[in-house]
């Protein structure tokens, strides 16, 4: 399979931009020079707009995870009690967090099901230190209700923790309206630059937890992220992955360029598309939800039609040149996921509807072969 033919169209990485790419060539600099501070300077001066934020944000080199343990681990102790919403896969890893870290409290929901709001209201007025939240969860297709969390977060006076590494730079996320203390973005999602950076922002209510926090993490020790980021000239505490900050620095110029408005509308229609192709194949969307919740604009999760399983359609779709996902854990084979996140556009979608169409009409389950493309063209149109 030619890789430079091959169409990404998973949750995550996502297809870079040429230029991103070639930025990832330039010669190395010393990571203590004003050179790298600038750089540094500019990613975080674009993502605060990203963020909505006027909150710290430091750049870890590592993968998203690498953030949610930064979050976590900088802020809770051992004695600490932490209510870890989980209805997906990435819920599940801020719980197993939690757990390492601090007394855990689950909230457990089952996958693709909506947060029930009346329940962590209950396990918060026993008392917590924080609440953890994946906003956009990936594994699911599934759009949890960040502001309504945050609310409840501010009234018992917990810290509230949110994933948003599939969300922020995609969709809406507003970190300081909805009182996310800590948020954390991963740099290969709607960013659209390779993996290996997370990005955090952190209150000054996060900052001051952290001084009761005898064990923090030594690599992702935000306290030291936030150190180093207050110099004069700002650096990294520990040595940085200067080519990823090069693609990192590219990308946000990218999204500048667009606006994120327009950034948003393209997502969301996408999706949209997506969706309304699914309606007229008779393809059932995954995801269960209520008032508070919504269908993920990022990434589109179905059921796998009767008769065909998801991880066959992967594969089918991969023969033709399309990756997308398939679930995960006790969901392999029952769904199946499609990405519309990054630089998607609107010819990406049509050529993956197209292509799954093929298939199933291949596997006899689909009779009218290209109204599935003829629904997703309508939304495109409109961009």
């Amino acid at each position: 399979m030619d890789l430079e033919d091959t169409l990404l169209m998973m949750p995550g990485p996502v297809p870079v931009a040429p230029r991103v790419l070639r930025a990832m060539s330039k010669p190395m600099i010393n990571h203590r020079s004003p050179g790298f501070a600038a750089i540094y300077d500019d990613c975080r001066e674009i993502l605060a707009d990203v963020f909505q934020t006027k909150n710290d944000i430091c750049i870890i080199s590592g993968s998203g995870t690498a953030g949610m343990e930064a979050a976590v681990g900088s802020v809770v102790g051992s004695e600490d009690r932490v209510v870890s919403i989980e209805n997906g896969k990435f819920g599940e890893r801020f719980k197993d967090l939690a757990a390492l870290y601090g007394n855990l409290a689950p909230l457990e929901i089952e996958w693709g099901q909506p947060v029930d709001l009346e329940k962590l209201e209950e396990q918060l007025e026993t008392g917590a230190k924080a609440v953890t939240l994946v906003h956009n969860e990936t594994s699911a297709g599934i759009m949890n209700p960040a502001p309504e969390i945050g609310k409840l977060a501010k009234k018992y006076d917990a810290l509230f923790i949110m994933d948003g590494v599939t969300s922020l730079g995609g969709d809406e996320v507003k970190v300081d309206e909805w009182g996310v203390d800590i948020a954390v973005v991963g740099s290969q999602k709607c960013l659209a630059a390779p993996p290996g950076l997370a990005m955090v922002s952190i209150s000054k209510k996060a900052v001051e937890a952290m001084d009761d926090i005898k064990k923090r993490p030594y690599y992702v020790d935000l306290k030291a992220y936030k150190k180093s980021g207050d110099k004069a000239r700002t650096e990294t505490p520990y040595t940085p992955a200067i080519p990823l900050f090069y693609a990192l620095q590219e990308a946000l110029h990218i999204v500048k360029e667009e606006g994120m408005e327009a950034r948003i509308r393209r997502h969301r229609m996408l999706s949209e598309a997506v969706r309304a192709s699914m309606a007229e194949m008779n393809i059932e969307m995954f995801p269960q939800l209520n008032e508070y919740s919504q269908y993920s604009n990022t990434v589109s999760a179905m059921k796998a039609p009767e008769g065909l399983d998801g991880e066959e359609i992967k594969a089918e779709m991969k023969k033709r040149g399309i990756i997308i996902a398939g679930g995960q854990n006790h969901l392999k084979g029952k769904i199946f996921r499609i990405g519309s996140m990054g630089n998607a556009t609107a010819r990406d979608i049509l050529s993956t509807i197209q292509t799954l169409e093929l298939v199933l009409h291949e596997k006899g389950l689909l009779e009218n072969f290209g109204a599935g493309v003829e629904a997703a063209a309508k939304v495109t149109d409109r961009l």
